[in-house]
């Protein structure tokens, strides 16, 4: 039934491995790509990878630095592979601590660990307990207990006495006899018998009589309207006078005094309307050179200083006096930290301390189910880990996150968009860029500020109107087109211009009118081709469906998604279903995804910065650019350590 169960340490070694006859190739690639796709991207909150036909699940021993690893075909429902694991970590450990501790290089290398027949054992005693048993019997109905009720114990009366209310009429309807007398029992105060009636049940009051209701309602009633009374005699408020009166200010101010400012206001924001960007030119405004790299995203982080200094006095700090402390990240786990010395951390440990960083995270704009991933995974990073006897609970798991997330906005691959159009033009072809996203987020816009850094490095840009929907999307791309030729004027560039716009109209096919762009490009010379596609949904079928076609037909360089800073969970759901729909309609066996993001706003967030990591979380693919305002200077690349240093901050 299993396919291959592997035990490895972190550094790569093998120390134990069992597997089927037959699946030895297919050993090492689902384990490779388990290692490159999770362990190393910090996406260890789930335990269980699907790899091709596989299905693989893992467990992390943190003490020893090992991973425990069974494979299995995807098709199978395995329900014991967890108790597998366990108890294979649990005996392997026990067996074999000795040597992990002191770890022999030697002993590691020759992997001379005997578990061979352990394994078999814990294999069948799993397998024994999931297997299913036989199906229950139904019992009869003599055997149940609705045979032995009776129909006048079913019958449900209203005053709470069965056998009295069927007892006072007969079929016929005629009297019978009285019943029988009702238990007394003696009065302490009175000396003789009184009359006890039957409990009742009613509003779950099951003690009291069903005199003793009719008197509490009443008391109640009686209370209610006293209380209306006593509430009718206090004296009426004082009627307000009809009319609007004027307030009296304070100071000393007057409230006449008019404040509507619109008339100036309309004149003045038409003179600053007339002063446009083509008469700045006009006048010799040039922005400032963007020739190279692309400067980095900056932010203000927090001292480490203080913060280490802050951790270290933890250690001598009661926890009510460290609570009081505020800034910096220990405000918000100063009440959650204490000393752990040298033992393993456990989950009770760090549920607290992950709870207000799932909370901190998604206060920064993290999205939900991203923020509870990463809090799962740092904590399944962390269990079992030997702490030292000088080290918070909060200080290593704000360690673990920070280094987590650093990883994640690491990229898997680096996006050179200047070396790539380099290798291009010498393979004498024109470099490709689709631009894609939904509606409103300045995919126009950056595609402008992408083209201004492309003529700053030397290269000549054509610019293909592939939105054919929008209304006003050619004439936009026109505007820049005309302003990127003002600022580089083609007699400086042997009287050719440096931005073309390739554009059909509007109502045409997007996938055509690309393919003829690209073609246009080749035998023009252009370096660069840079397709603006209309806005849509994700939830866009027909849109989608013509997108995807679009990529599938052309086969661009480079697809970017372009995405707001300032959206959360709803970032999640963009990538998913665009990389979807790329999916579903593409027309080979290896479907062009999103390669990169371009992340729009960026200076409208402030600190919360949160969407940086969900959409790379989600897709797994590198932020090229950042968009930090509306000129052509304002395009950044990310900085990683900046980023996450800023979503750590309180």
């Amino acid at each position: 039934m299993l396919d291959f169960f592997a035990i490895f340490s972190k550094g790569g070694i093998v120390l134990w491995c069992f597997h089927e006859a037959g699946v030895t190739e297919s050993f090492t690639g689902p384990v490779n790509a388990l290692i490159r796709s999770v362990i190393l991207q910090e996406r260890s909150g789930n335990n269980s990878y699907t790899h091709n036909a596989l299905t693989l699940k893992y467990k992390l021993d943190n003490e020893f630095e090992l991973v425990f690893v069974v494979g299995f075909q995807k098709i199978l429902t395995l329900t014991y592979v967890d108790k597998l694991i366990d108890d294979v970590q649990r005996h392997f450990r026990d067996r074999y601590k000795n040597e992990l501790e002191e770890k022999g290089a030697l002993k590691l290398l020759l992997n001379s660990f005997e578990f061979n027949d352990e394994f078999q054992t814990l294999l069948r005693m799993a397998e024994e307990s999931s297997r299913s048993r036989g199906p229950v019997l139904m019992k009869s109905f003599e055997k149940s207990q609705k045979s032995q009720k009776t129909v006048k114990s079913m019958i449900e009366t209203k005053g709470g006495d069965k056998s009295k209310e069927q007892g006072g009429k007969n079929k016929k309807g005629n009297k019978k006899e009285a019943p029988a007398p009702e238990p007394t029992v003696a009065d302490p105060q009175k000396g003789g018998a009184a009359a006890v009636s039957p409990k009742v049940t009613e509003n779950g009051n099951q003690t009291l009589t069903q005199e003793e209701m009719i008197m509490l309602k009443r008391e109640e009633f009686r209370k209610k309207m006293g209380g209306g009374k006593e509430k009718s005699k206090k004296s009426p408020k004082p009627q307000k006078p009809k009319g609007k009166e004027k307030r009296v200010w304070d100071m000393g101010g007057s409230s006449t005094k008019e404040l509507d400012y619109s008339a100036s206001n309309g004149g003045n924001s038409l003179e600053t309307a007339s002063f446009s960007k083509d008469i700045m030119e006009d006048l010799g405004f040039q922005p400032h050179s963007m020739e190279g790299d692309l400067p980095t995203v900056d932010y203000e982080s927090s001292e480490e200083g203080e913060e280490d200094e802050e951790d270290r006095s933890a250690v001598v700090t009661s926890p009510d006096k460290k609570s009081a402390k505020k800034g910096g990240f220990g405000g918000m786990f100063g009440m959650l930290k204490g000393l752990v010395g040298s033992k393993s951390l456990t989950q009770e440990d760090m549920e607290p301390v992950l709870e207000k960083m799932r909370d901190h995270l998604i206060a920064k704009n993290v999205a939900a189910d991203i923020a509870s991933q990463l809090c799962n995974s740092v904590g399944k990073k962390l269990e079992g880990k030997v702490m030292g006897t000088f080290t918070t609970v909060a200080s290593t798991v704000k360690q673990a996150l920070h280094d987590s997330l650093v990883q994640i906005l690491q990229p898997k691959r680096r996006v050179d968009v200047l070396r790539d159009v380099l290798e291009a033009r010498a393979q004498r072809r024109p470099y490709v860029i689709t631009f894609c996203g939904v509606n409103g987020v300045g995919k126009s816009t950056n595609l402008a500020k992408i083209s201004f850094w492309l003529i700053e490095n030397g290269f000549s840009v054509l610019i293909a109107a592939c939105d054919t929907f929008r209304a006003g999307a050619v004439e936009q791309l026109r505007t820049h087109q005309r302003r990127l030729n003002s600022l580089h004027p083609p007699e400086k560039h042997s009287g050719r211009q440096v931005v073309q716009l390739y554009e059909k109209g509007y109502g045409k096919d997007a996938a055509g009118i690309a393919m003829e762009a690209i073609a246009y490009a080749r035998n023009q010379g252009f370096d660069v081709v840079l397709v603006d596609t209309a806005g849509r949904m994700q939830d866009n079928t027909p849109l989608m469906t013509a997108l995807a076609k679009l990529i599938a037909v052309n086969m661009p360089d480079l697809v970017l998604f372009v995405g707001e800073a300032l959206v959360g969970n709803e970032a999640v759901d963009q990538l998913v279903k665009f990389n979807q729909a790329l999916a579903d309609h593409s027309m080979s066996d290896k479907p062009r995804l999103i390669d990169g993001i371009i992340l729009t706003k960026f200076d409208t967030i402030d600190d919360k910065v949160g969407a940086a990591i969900s959409m790379t979380y989600i897709t797994g693919q590198p932020i090229v650019f950042v968009g930090t305002g509306q000129t052509y200077n304002d395009l950044r690349s990310l900085n990683a350590r900046a980023v996450v240093n800023t979503l750590m901050k309180a």
